[in-house]
C-alpha cells in the first residue's frame, strides 16, 4: 500500500516535469532501478519502463556475494585491506615488499557495499599483491601493530581465484553497460542471454563456482520476462547493426521481431508525415500492416502527345508503394547488409546510412537514444555532490545548476 502511494506520487512529479519541459506529448521512457515504487510510477503514468541493467547485474551479483563461503572469504580479505589502510607502518612495509618483489606499487582496495564490482576489484588487487602482503605481515614491526591479522592460506587463495573466474562475466558486463559513449539499451538482450548461458553449471565446476553460477542464474532468469520488456529490448537490438542477426533468439522470435519492426517503422513514418502536414488524423492506417496508407508521391509532369498515344504500352511508371511495402523492402535490405563490428559505434553507422534506410533510421533514433541504465543520471548526482560541498555552502542553487551543466558539457582541450 505504501509503495503504491509512493509510486503514484512519483508519477505525479514526472507528469509535472514533462509538462514543464514541454514533452508531455512525446513518447516518454522511464529508466529506473528495480524498486517496486518505480514500477508502480511507470504503470500509473503510462510510461514505457526500462529497468536499469547495471542495477539488475548488481542485484544478481550481490546475491552471489552473500553466499556463506564467498561472504566469509571477502570478510577476511576486507579485514586485511582495512588494516593496511589504517596502519602507516603496515602500509610502508607493503610498499617496501612491493619494490623488493618487483610488483606494481598499487594500493589495496576495500569494497563498497552498494557496488558489487568493488568486491571483485578488492579481490583482484589482493591476489595481485598477495606475495607482498604475506611478506609484510611476517614483518615483526607489522605483527606488533596487528597481531591478529593473518593472510590467506593456499585453499583460500584457490577459492578466491575460483570466485573471480565465476564472477568475471558479470564484471565485464557491468563495465560495458556503464559506458556513456555507445547506446546501452540494445546491449541488454544479447548480454543478458550470454550471462544466462555462462552461468549454466558445467562438468567439473567446483562447489563454490557452482553455487555462484546458480545464484546469479536464478536471479537473472526472473528479469526482463514480460512481453513488453522483451519486445522493447529485442527491437532495440535489431536496430543496432552490431546485433541485428539476433543469434540469441529462436528463428520464430527473430521473424516476429522483424515483422513488428516493419509495422512500427511504417506507422512511425506515417505519423511523422501527418505531423508535418499539420493533421492528427489517423485515417488510412490499417494496423494489420498490409494496407497502410500509400505515401504521398510527387505530382506527375504534364503528359506529352507521345505519352498520350503510347503511354499504356510503354509505361515506365512504377506502381505506388505503401508505407508498409517500403518499410518491408528496407528491413530486408538492412538484414542482408554486413553486420557492424562490435568495436564500432552504431550511432556513427546510422549517421552514414540514414539516407539508405530512412524509415529505420527514424526508428533507430527513437530506440537507441534510450539509455539501458540509470548510471549517467547517478553520475550527475555524484558530480552535484562534489560541487556543493560544505566549503561552498553559499553557492546558490542556480549557480550549482550552471556549474553542473558546464562540468558535464564543457569540452576543455588538454
Amino acid at each position: 500500500m505504501h509503495e503504491s502511494h509512493t509510486g503514484a506520487n512519483v508519477a505525479e512529479v514526472l507528469k509535472t516535469a514533462t509538462e514543464e519541459w514541454g514533452i508531455s506529448n512525446k513518447p516518454i521512457v522511464l529508466v529506473t532501478d528495480n524498486a517496486s515504487n518505480m514500477v508502480v510510477a511507470a504503470q500509473v503514468g503510462g510510461y514505457l519502463h526500462v529497468k536499469c541493467f547495471a542495477h539488475t547485474l548488481n542485484l544478481a551479483s550481490q546475491r552471489a556475494l552473500k553466499l556463506p563461503a564467498v561472504a566469509r572469504l571477502l570478510g577476511r580479505v576486507r579485514r586485511i585491506t582495512t588494516f593496511f589502510h589504517r596502519s602507516t607502518i603496515a602500509n610502508s612495509m607493503l610498499e617496501q615488499k612491493q619494490k623488493l618483489l618487483d610488483l606494481p606499487t598499487h594500493k589495496l582496495k576495500t569494497d563498497v557495499v552498494t557496488r558489487w564490482n568493488s568486491g571483485y576489484e578488492m579481490l583482484q588487487r589482493f591476489l595481485e599483491q598477495q606475495p607482498a602482503i604475506c611478506a609484510a605481515l611476517l614483518s615483526s614491526d607489522v605483527r606488533r601493530s596487528g597481531s591478529d591479522i593473518c593472510t590467506l592460506n593456499e585453499n583460500d587463495i584457490t577459492d578466491a581465484e575460483d570466485i573471480m573466474q565465476a564472477l568475471r562475466p558479470m564484471f565485464v558486463a557491468t563495465k560495458i553497460v556503464s559506458e556513456e559513449k555507445n547506446p546501452t539499451l540494445s546491449i541488454i538482450a544479447p548480454v543478458h542471454a550470454k550471462l544466462l548461458n555462462d552461468t549454466h553449471q558445467a562438468m567439473g565446476d567446483k562447489p563454490i563456482v557452482r553455487d555462484i553460477k546458480q545464484a546469479i542464474n536464478q536471479d537473472l532468469q526472473k528479469r526482463y520476462s514480460t512481453v513488453e520488456e522483451k519486445n522493447t529490448l529485442h527491437t532495440a537490438s535489431a536496430l543496432d547493426p552490431r546485433f541485428k542477426s539476433l543469434p540469441f533468439l529462436t528463428t520464430d522470435d527473430i521473424s516476429a521481431t522483424y515483422s513488428k519492426l516493419v509495422v512500427e517503422a511504417a506507422s512511425l513514418q506515417l505519423t511523422i508525415r501527418q505531423e508535418e502536414q499539420g493533421t492528427s488524423s489517423a485515417s488510412g492506417i490499417e494496423m494489420d500492416g498490409q494496407d497502410l496508407e500509400v505515401l504521398e508521391e510527387p505530382q506527375p509532369k504534364r503528359r506529352s502527345g507521345l505519352a498520350d498515344l503510347l503511354g499504356e504500352t510503354f509505361s515506365t511508371t512504377a506502381p505506388l508503394k505503401s508505407a508498409f511495402s517500403k518499410a518491408e523492402e528496407e528491413v530486408n535490405r538492412y538484414q542482408e547488409a554486413s553486420p557492424l563490428p562490435l568495436e564500432e559505434n552504431p550511432l556513427n553507422w546510422w549517421k552514414a546510412h540514414e539516407k539508405m534506410y530512412p524509415f529505420l533510421a527514424k526508428l533507430a533514433k527513437r530506440y537507441l537514444s534510450i539509455p539501458g541504465t540509470s548510471v549517467s543520471a547517478e553520475r550527475v548526482f555524484s558530480t552535484a555532490g562534489d560541487i556543493g560541498t560544505a566549503q561552498r555552502s553559499t553557492l546558490t542553487s542556480e549557480h550549482v545548476d550552471q556549474l553542473l551543466f558546464l562540468s558535464k558539457n564543457a569540452s576543455i582541450p588538454k
